[in-house]
């Protein structure tokens, strides 16, 4: 066909990528991590720390106002409105939400439930106890490492990973779509929430490692866990968006 006649209308169908090449910078930053954190478990570290917090008599900070009240009670509650927000954009956006298309909202609606499940979950087969539960600062529970599954410390267990900072990790869901999508601006918006999700998980743990509940350690697998829920979610949706193309957007 002479060169003339090809139509130049016809747009150009962009190049997609599956989502293990897509997520391939993303992988390398979360196997990265996952071994800072396995070095930071075998050097005894949560320990030392949690040493120079609290004492025999417990950790001072433990009830204090701005980090119980405000920085835990009062985020949680945050936490959950904006989530009840995010579902309820799902059925009735509004604003920048209805350039989102309908399945993307379903899958960061999915994706923050599924971490809050999964942290929970792991959670409730922990046998490992909160740090003011230990006999050094004050309780009757002994150290014993969490990867000893099935082994109980004598305390409550129930405390790993961090449930208070998945309030605010579990929102990597709402960052992902945008930080692994083809385009650029879109790609800016999804690096920037994701900061600001990793920020706010960051200090959201600071406040329980502070107050005694959690060892540094359990902040870092809370995001761990949630980075990798948030991906796997993500997967599948993009999956079943390439697969179903006729699906409501």
């Amino acid at each position: 066909m002479p060169p003339s006649e090809i139509d130049q209308s016809a747009p150009h169908a962009p190049m997609t990528q599956t989502p293990w090449v897509s997520a391939s910078p993303g992988l390398w930053l979360w196997l990265v991590c996952l071994c800072l954190t396995l070095a930071w478990d075998a050097s005894g570290a949560d320990l030392r720390v949690m040493a120079w917090l609290g004492d025999e008599q417990g950790f001072a900070l433990r009830e204090h106002w701005w980090l119980s009240t405000v920085l835990h009670d009062g985020a949680r509650q945050l936490a959950l409105a904006l989530y009840l927000g995010i579902l309820a954009m799902v059925v009735w956006p509004l604003g920048f939400w209805r350039q989102v298309p309908r399945l993307q909202r379903l899958e960061i609606a999915v994706g923050i439930a599924l971490s809050l499940l999964v942290v929970t979950a792991i959670k409730r087969i922990s046998q490992t106890s909160c740090p003011w539960e230990l006999e050094m600062f004050g309780g009757v529970a002994r150290h014993v490492s969490h990867w000893a599954w099935g082994v109980s410390d004598g305390g409550s267990g129930h405390c790993f990973p961090g449930g208070h900072a998945s309030s605010a990790l579990a929102f990597i869901a709402l960052a992902l779509p945008g930080w692994m999508s083809s385009d650029r601006q879109h790609q800016r918006t999804g690096q920037k929430l994701l900061l600001a999700v990793l920020f706010l998980g960051l200090v959201l743990g600071a406040v329980q490692t502070l107050r005694g509940a959690h060892y540094p350690s359990h902040t870092a697998w809370t995001a761990l866990i949630c980075a990798a829920v948030a991906w796997a979610n993500h997967a599948v949706f993009r999956a079943l968006a390439q697969s179903n193309p006729r699906l409501p957007n």
